[in-house]
């Protein structure tokens, strides 16, 4: 689970290109929602912790569009469809509905399949037919 949130957040802070899978995209958000919810917790106990609170909160407003444009890439809707979620209550489930959705098999027009990766290392040496 940790390696799917490092992944957001590391390696794509702000990559709105390509697809994400549903893993990567629902495990990134169960650990942003048990940080955020450890975070509120503790600045329950010592004010100190609202600072470092709003840090994490502003941090991870990119990492978190950014996953959730590529998720809606890996089944063939454009970035824009997460303004859908401003309408109300209707809106933020059918963006729940799209979420949940399993991705395109095979390359559509975002890129290549995450969970079929092309690897050209597999086929040098082998003849082609």
């Amino acid at each position: 689970m940790i390696q799917w949130y490092l992944k957001v957040v590391r390696d794509n802070y702000a990559n709105f290109e390509g697809r994400a899978r549903r893993s990567e995209y629902w495990y990134y958000t169960l650990m942003n929602i048990l940080i955020i919810f450890t975070l509120a917790i503790l600045t329950m106990v010592s004010s100190i912790f609202t600072f470092v609170y709003a840090i994490y909160a502003l941090g991870v407003i990119i990492p978190g569009l950014a996953v959730a444009v590529r998720r809606l890439h890996d089944i063939n809707k454009s970035g824009w469809f997460i303004l859908v979620g401003l309408i109300p209550v209707i809106g933020s489930i059918w963006l729940l509905v799209l979420f949940a959705t399993e991705g395109d098999r095979g390359d559509n027009q975002y890129g290549a399949d995450p969970k079929n990766p092309y690897n050209e290392m597999n086929e040098i040496g082998e003849q082609q037919a």
